[in-house]
């Protein structure tokens, strides 16, 4: 299958690559940093020989590098099977005193980057009446909580965004996953203090993603949640 999926570099994105490498797919890579994505090129092109894995990087919140991203690979001839809305950004505050422009900086990746990527892809998908779209929202998409500011509005916004897509592309085949992940642990959690015990994996997440993604034609995960054992932090 071709997968895409963006943020790919690290962390959630670079989990969800490892497991559709090892499954042999034909993956499609883009993160921000290129250095940093031709490492996680190398590492599982060496790692998965059976699978075909090429990328590049492009900043998903100009609009235009997002578009720029799906027609690179539609240009090579190839239509998602698979398309993992995985990049985003996270920044504490509250509303009432975080600086101006965080939440045009927050929505510009978390939200927009997705949308105008996924508008980008589907006319091919659509006409091929099949393909599998996720998008990973957060907890912070279902509660509000302290401290979480923009980056809940926007992710509150994503998940707005997945379920009028899920409504849209019944017609088509085509299915949509929203994926609500409590605290994994990625590289933003290294020097935090944090256990990395208390919290949960990136391979747990990729491994729902994944299971999700090999169920019949019939059969719709619409909303999966995850959240630490302990709960959340």
């Amino acid at each position: 299958m071709n997968v895409i999926i963006t943020g790919a570099s690290r962390g959630l994105g670079k989990a969800i690559a490892e497991k559709f490498a090892g499954a042999g797919d034909r993956l499609f890579l883009s993160s921000r940093q290129e250095s940093a994505l031709n490492k996680t090129i190398n590492a599982l092109s060496a790692q998965f020989p059976n699978s075909s894995v090429s990328g590049k990087a492009f900043d998903l919140s100009v609009s235009d590098q997002a578009r720029q991203f799906g027609r690179w690979v539609l240009d090579a001839g190839f239509i998602p099977d698979i398309l993992v809305n995985n990049a985003g950004s996270f920044q504490p505050g509250s509303v009432y005193d975080e600086a101006d422009g965080v939440l045009e900086e927050l929505m510009a990746i978390n939200l927009y980057g997705a949308y105008h990527l996924t508008r980008t892809l589907l006319p091919a998908m659509m006409k091929e009446k099949k393909g599998h779209i996720f998008n990973i929202c957060s907890i912070a998409s279902l509660q509000a909580y302290p401290n979480g500011g923009a980056y809940s509005i926007t992710k509150f916004a994503l998940a707005g965004f997945s379920r009028n897509l899920r409504e849209e592309m019944k017609r088509y085949g085509i299915k949509v996953t929203a994926i609500f992940p409590g605290a994994a642990f990625t590289d933003s959690w290294a020097g935090s203090g944090i256990d990395p015990g208390r919290i949960m994996e990136s391979a747990d997440v990729a491994a729902m993603l994944f299971a999700a993604s090999r169920l019949s034609p019939q059969a719709t995960v619409e909303d999966i949640v995850l959240r630490p054992q302990l709960g959340d932090l």
